[in-house]
């Protein structure tokens, strides 16, 4: 086969690529993975309907995609091998404005560059459009091969749309088609079908689709939605604070972001702090005008403590138009936003008068609201931050242990002050003013918290983080005012108040901005806006309840899980459904806007239900012979989703009743797998729609989600060139061995690592085995024959019932690393062991049948299409595997599991010694040196029962365990009646307590595996025993002649051991820990 560079052979690899091939033929030609509903209602186990939400179409799937789809996946095929009838249909979301927008970005190349476009070099001095690296490239799935072009990566500049493009491997003449949107929806999904097909993706195609007005009937489906929320009061047009994009124009929802997901606006009050006249020389033509320098500040009822307002004194600021009479000093960042919310002159445009800097505001006179001081000053401060709120900060000393300090360094520093110009009475006689009685730190507690930490300036930040993070939470949850007219009133309930009134007079305004950087896939920051706009009243009580009754029935596979949706519904509200850019579904009753990315996606498994009927396997939805769309009335949808009346329809009622059969039968969705990212919408989203418009009874069952994956644990990144698409994958290990990696990568919500060495080793893993059937079947009649005799043979098939029961268990608690651990690693081990344990006897022949079938069938729902060519190839079995039915096993005999433990750690232990004693060295004398013979012969001393301090230890446990409840008194207790004890009164008990703890701890570790029973006096099993039932293999695997098993407390086999027997005195055995001597044959005459 062929090589790599490096010498590599591809011949196993490649021997599974034509394996899954085949088996995937055999698969089309029966459609296995066809799932039909039944004439009957399924009972509990009898049906089961997964889904995955759909990936976004503007490039290739990954291992991204491809993860959390495996778990799904798995699911599926083990409910499918134990003989449910399962549905695992696939769509794909081409909503929204990613391929919008890069569609639009090509055109624009090519207006600017030609076609095929000649782009410029690292000299020419082009003004290149701007691009943003997301912060989690698994969501911006255009540029995955980490190569740039030569002027991109000598500028650090992204690459052009065209060359990402190219980088799928496109010719120039197909680049240019994809201008056109459609193009995108047309390529990408068919291409995203054949690579999950290659994967062996148990999907019934026939119910795939895309989304979008371009697939008429799902453009139906999701009208209907639209209406029905909108009739309920779920919908409603208003306006609110968004994030919003204004290069598209819109507000900008998580998956329009390139980077910020999940950031939601964060809403400040604006204290209008007014600036004094005369005005300085910079902005004196100002006069006439107010002019305000705008604090944002969380805590307005602090303003009665004003000192002063800060300033970073080298920050850029400016001074803005609000209206006609009103100027704003702040951040260019911050007006921007407010231009946005309506406190621009000119409306979505901030208008500069004029630039200035933080000095220049040093020194303003200001009177500010609430505050006591008639006048205040403007000051600077190092740590302000010019990028989270205006830049203007108001100085609450009292409650602030920032603003204390900084304070206290200009009032102590005199050379600080003269550095910055300021005057004596803009600082000296400005004292703390207490406002708010903290029940921990009084009345000034900044100032008590700063002098208990000895804070010593304004630079100490760590420890001033952690005093406000004491202090401010403190002072509102439990403060009360001492200040203002609602002196006495807990600071949480009068901050309402205080707030209220700032805004009715005129003295603050609302301002809000996203709480931390959003970035749209445009490239531009957002901003917030208040927009006139529809949304889904998310968070309204009593839609939040019914939400919270259905998460609580749910089966979320986690306790973090189900925490991440409590907090996500504990803040999630108003969501904007409405978008004027991108492609998707118009809403009905307003065609000038679009249903969001996140808003068409939400209930649209039922659709899975009856899309084969309306599409007839055909993604576009272009075949309309069946039904015609425009059929497809809110009277037909009601009909098949809420059982309405019987419509009057020209779809034939046989037809009709067909499909709402379909989606009776299979729903509620019994599973939905998703990456944890989606928990903080797609997925709360889809519980809320739920509940909304369907019957309890259809309310979704189980959401399982999982982190992320690493590739040899880095991050995924197609800018470093460490990622991979599915297709890739797949042609670089084989469907099979990245299917058996990505069960090894992990299953829980920390992100989790896909290895390249364990796919390579999967390879090699598989195509052995699949020789050593071929060896064993082509030497069947060399095997033993008849019924399981000996003890390998007892052990083994209790292995392979443990396999059995153990995976069923990982399986069903999709657990699906640990199922690969026990039907594969662990069941190869066992098989391993076995022959190894037989020896000249030989195995068994119905024992190996039988573990080929239970391991073909375990491996199944990971590894398919090996173990369907196993089953039909090597196993010449009827039908498919993937449909076999869960292999019956009796329950695993733990005692034999537990002697067979013992009988092998047990060699080991021997071997250890063995060795050890042989590699001890020679006999010398003084003048000559004579080897020392090597022991032929072994003499193993077992003591069956307990006695001394471990029996003392063993009987005060068993006093300390309920049975009924299954425990053990507290340690405490436990270490008392140790100390009261026989061995306890004797000597020094520290010793006691060291020797005898280790041992009962691991005792009590037994007891949860073993039960009760691990505290008996001796082993559940008879420990010589099964040394002597396999004397042979013990002899065999130490390498000796001669073996005796005999008892410690026999005198006369304890004088075998002759001028060695001290040894049993310095090693005595105990149950479990067998004693060996080894000996020469010159020590035996």
């Amino acid at each position: 086969m062929a090589d790599t560079n490096d010498g590599r052979s591809f011949k196993r690899r490649d021997q599974l690529l034509e394996m899954e091939h085949e088996v995937r033929k055999w698969w089309d030609e029966c459609q296995v993975f066809n799932a039909e509903a039944n004439e009957q209602p399924p009972k509990e186990g009898d049906k089961f309907f997964g889904t995955f939400p759909f990936p976004y179409m503007n490039g290739y799937l990954h291992l991204g995609h491809a993860f959390s789809l495996s778990k799904l996946e798995f699911a599926g095929a083990y409910h499918r091998l134990r003989g449910a009838n399962v549905l695992l249909p696939f769509g794909f979301h081409c909503t929204g404005m990613p391929i919008k927008a890069s569609a639009d970005k090509l055109r624009r190349e090519i207006e600017r560059f030609g076609n095929p476009p000649s782009f410029p070099s690292e000299t020419d001095e082009i003004i290149i459009e701007p691009e943003v690296k997301p912060e989690d490239n698994n969501s911006q799935p255009d540029k995955f091969k980490g190569k740039k072009s030569k002027a991109a990566s000598k500028t650090g500049k992204e690459t052009y749309q065209w060359e990402i493009m190219r980088g799928y491997g496109l010719s120039d003449t197909e680049i240019a088609t994809f201008q056109d949107p459609v193009q995108w929806l047309r390529f990408f999904p068919p291409l995203a079908v054949e690579d999950l097909k290659a994967f062996g993706l148990g999907a019934d195609w026939r119910r795939s689709f895309i989304t979008t007005d371009i697939n008429p009937y799902f453009d139906s489906f999701v009208r209907w939605q639209m209406r029905k929320l909108k009739s309920m009061g779920k919908i409603v047009k208003d306006l609110r604070y968004t994030i919003y994009s204004p290069l598209d124009g819109q507000p900008c929802a998580d998956h329009d972001r390139a980077s910020g997901e999940g950031v939601i606006p964060q809403e400040y009050t604006l204290i209008k702090m007014e600036v004094v006249p005369p005005f300085p020389t910079k902005f004196g033509f100002l006069e006439g005008k107010k002019v305000y320098l705008a604090a944002a500040t969380l805590r307005p009822e602090t303003m009665y403590g004003q000192t002063n307002a800060w300033v970073l004194p080298d920050g850029k600021y400016g001074a803005f138009e609000i209206n006609d009479s009103e100027v704003f000093i702040l951040t260019e960042r911050a007006a921007r936003n407010l231009a946005y919310q309506h406190l621009s002159r000119v409306p979505e445009k901030h208008t500069c008068l004029v630039e200035l800097t933080g000095q220049d505001l040093i020194g303003l006179p200001l009177k500010s609201p609430l505050s006591f001081n008639e006048i205040i000053y403007c000051l600077p401060m190092l740590s302000v931050l010019t990028d989270k709120g205006t830049g203007i900060v108001t100085s609450v000393p009292s409650d602030s242990p920032d603003d204390f300090m900084a304070l206290q360094d200009l009032k102590s520093k005199a050379p600080f002050r003269a550095k910055f110009g300021i005057k004596d009475e803009w600082v000296l006689p400005f004292e703390v003013i207490p406002i708010i009685s903290h029940p921990e730190f009084g009345d000034k507690s900044a100032e008590k918290i700063c002098t208990d930490m000895k804070i010593k300036s304004q630079n100490e930040r760590e420890k001033l983080d952690a005093a406000k993070k004491v202090i401010y939470k403190g002072g509102f949850y439990e403060g009360t005012m001492i200040a203002g007219e609602h002196s006495g009133l807990r600071v949480q309930d009068a901050k309402t108040l205080i707030r209220t009134k700032l805004l009715e007079a005129n003295q603050a305004v609302v301002y809000s901005e996203p709480e931390k950087k959003v970035m749209s896939r445009s490239g531009d920051e957002c901003v917030v806006a208040l927009t006139d706009q529809w949304y889904l009243t998310y968070g309204e009580s009593t839609w939040r309840k019914l939400a919270e009754e259905c998460l609580e029935e749910m089966n979320l596979y986690s306790d973090e899980t189900r925490h991440g949706f409590e907090h996500t519904l504990s803040w999630l509200n108003q969501w904007a459904c409405s978008r004027s850019f991108g492609l998707g579904t118009r809403i009905p009753w307003d065609e000038e806007f679009l249903v969001e990315s996140l808003s068409d996606s939400t209930i649209y498994m039922a659709y899975y239900t009856v899309c084969h009927f309306l599409q007839k396997g055909e993604l576009f939805g272009s075949d309309t012979s069946s039904v015609n769309p425009q059929q497809l009335t809110d009277e037909v949808w009601d009909y098949l989703f809420l059982s309405g009346p019987e419509p009057e329809s020209s779809i034939p009622l046989t037809l009709l009743r067909k499909m709402k059969r379909e989606f009776e039968y299979w729903y509620p969705v019994d599973l939905r797998v998703s990456g944890k990212d989606l928990i903080q919408n797609h997925l709360t989203f889809a519980i809320y729609n739920h509940t909304a418009i369907f019957p309890k009874r259809h309310w979704p069952r189980g959401f399982r989600c999982n982190g992320h994956i690493m590739l040899n644990s880095e991050k995924m990144s197609k800018s470093t060139g460490n990622f991979r698409t599915l297709k890739q994958a797949i042609e670089e290990f084989s469907a099979d061995a990245t299917r058996f990696s990505l069960a090894d990568a992990g299953d829980g919500m920390d992100d989790a690592n896909f290895v390249f060495e364990t796919a390579n080793a999967a390879i090699l893993r598989l195509t052995k085995e699949r020789v050593w059937m071929e060896e064993v079947l082509g030497a069947e009649s060399s095997l033993r024959v008849g019924p399981s005799s000996c003890y390998a043979d007892r052990v083994f098939a209790n292995e392979i019932n443990f396999a059995v029961k153990t995976t069923e268990k990982n399986y069903g608690e999709y657990m699906f690393r640990e199922a690969l651990k026990s039907g594969f690693y662990d069941l190869q081990a066992a098989r391993d062991e076995y022959r190894f344990s037989c020896g000249s006897y030989g195995m068994n022949r119905d024992l190996l049948w039988r573990f080929m079938d239970v391991q073909t069938r375990l491996i199944a729902p990971i590894c398919p299409h090996y173990s369907e060519y196993v089953w039909k190839k090597l196993l010449k079995k009827e039908g498919f595997v993937i449909k076999a039915g869960w292999p019956e096993a009796e329950n695993p005999d733990l005692t034999l599991q537990m002697a067979n433990r013992y009988l092998q750690e047990s060699i080991s232990n021997f071997r250890k010694l063995l060795v050890k004693q042989s590699s001890g060295g020679s006999k010398k004398g003084k003048n000559n040196t004579t080897p020392q013979s090597k022991p032929t012969i072994g003499l193993i001393y077992v003591n069956e029962q307990y006695d001394g301090w471990k029996k003392e230890c063993l009987n005060i446990l068993r006093s300390k365990f309920d049975v009924q409840k299954c425990q053990f008194a507290p340690d405490q207790e436990i270490l008392q009646a140790l100390q009261q004890s026989v061995i306890g009164e004797e000597g020094n008990f520290k010793q006691t307590q060291k020797l005898c703890m280790p041992f009962m701890r691991f005792k009590k570790d037994e007891v949860i595996t073993l039960g009760v029973q691990a505290l008996d006096l001796r082993l559940p099993f008879g420990e010589i025993e099964v040394l002597q039932e396999n004397l042979e293999l013990v002899k065999r695997q130490i390498g000796l002649e001669h073996v005796e098993i005999l008892s410690a407390s026999d005198g006369d086999s304890v004088a075998k051991a002759g001028r060695h027997g001290s040894l049993l005195k310095q090693t005595p055995p105990s149950p479990g820990s067998p004693t060996s001597i080894f000996l020469t044959k010159e020590d035996m005459a």
